[in-house]
């Protein structure tokens, strides 16, 4: 028995006088909570900041499939959770990406205050250029702030004589062509109307349902404030709610594929440790470009189109199968994932921001 024995602090278990760690625990022995051991312990707490994510990050960079392979064959204490690794790569990365969402989006709203600004000049250039009949402006056809400055110039040049002439100019953008009488529309709000009555002045039936009447609420919202700058940012936050969507579907097309090579869990481990590698990689990629903005693009686009090489590695390791067919799967797996589901994904995701911004 130990005539001096040391009583850990945390669960009171009483310790050799020379142990430097408590038997029962684990907790360190006589540490004094410093600025460091605090933020060590938040770190190791919350992202298991330790021996492990260091044995981890290199077999995750260079032997694609390794750590998912190793994790699923039951060694689960040597290297990082899947889960915990991929929680701090994804806090690591969005910290990175943050600072190109905050310039982006402040590059959009500039642009969009300065695109409806030349728009409602140029109308109002033509307002006062169009003097052959007061009823020719409303038989021009344009699409696009471009078409207004090219048929200004014809206007002043005595291009166009007859109403026909006009009614044949046609651009090819049509996103600021407006389907409803701005106008009708300025003056309702003007007015301080109420917000059904410019709805269908901007076109909405009677009829129209919940999701129908949403669409001409935000409009209206954005036609007043340009919001698409607010658009992008809520846009950008539900990326990482979407992930935990996208993930699993990544995780059940390798299912499809493989589907005698285990079960939906161990799919779901390959596709955590692969979407730590990418995140890992575009956080490397955007903190470079970050640091100096003189890096050449194609190498950048070099890394990201290696990630491809990478999953088939992965893939050749972790399925144990041919590297021919696990190249052509890899192929049609990345297809179906880049072409169809990201796509599917963006449309619904912009759709939510736009319709709940």
């Amino acid at each position: 028995m130990d005539e001096n024995p040391i009583i850990c602090k945390n669960c009171g278990h009483h310790n050799p006088e020379d142990a430097k760690f408590c038997m029962d625990c684990g907790q360190k022995i006589g540490d004094d909570l410093t600025f460091g051991l605090l933020f060590y312990n938040t770190i190791g707490n919350y992202f298991s900041f330790d021996a492990r994510f260091f044995r981890s990050v290199i077999p995750l960079l260079f032997k694609p499939g390794y750590i998912a392979s190793e994790f699923v064959k039951g060694r689960r204490l040597r290297y990082l959770h899947p889960g915990q690794m991929y929680l701090f790569v994804t806090v690591i990365f969005f910290f990175v990406f943050s600072y190109y969402v905050r310039d982006t989006r402040k590059v959009i709203e500039d642009n969009t205050k300065n695109v409806f600004e030349e728009i409602d000049n140029d109308i109002k250039r033509l307002d006062t250029i169009v003097q052959i009949d007061p009823k020719l402006l409303d038989t021009i056809q344009v699409q696009s702030f471009d078409d207004i400055n090219r048929i200004a110039k014809d206007i002043e040049a005595n291009k166009y004589k007859t109403k026909d002439s006009l009614n044949n100019t046609k651009g090819n953008v049509d996103w600021v062509n407006f389907d409803f009488d701005r106008n009708a529309v300025d003056s309702l709000i003007a007015v301080n109307a109420s917000e059904y009555k410019i709805y269908k002045a901007m076109g909405m039936d009677d009829d129209a349902g919940y999701f129908t009447k949403r669409f001409y609420s935000q409009s209206l919202k954005l036609y007043r404030t340009t919001g698409f700058g607010q658009i992008f940012q809520y846009f950008i936050d539900s990326i990482p709610l979407a992930m935990f969507v996208l993930m699993p579907l990544f995780a059940f097309i390798l299912k499809v594929f493989y589907f005698r090579s285990g079960n939906y869990s161990h799919h779901l481990v390959f596709s955590f440790y692969f979407f730590c590698f990418l995140f890992t990689v575009f956080s490397i990629v955007l903190t470079a470009n970050r640091i100096d903005e003189n890096i050449p693009a194609w190498i950048s686009i070099v890394i990201i189109l290696s990630t491809f090489f990478y999953l088939w590695r992965a893939i050749v390791r972790f399925y144990q199968k041919h590297w021919f067919w696990s190249f052509i799967k890899t192929g049609i797996i990345s297809g179906i994932y880049l072409f169809f589901v990201i796509p599917l994904a963006f449309v619904i995701m912009l759709l939510v921001a736009f319709l709940f911004y």
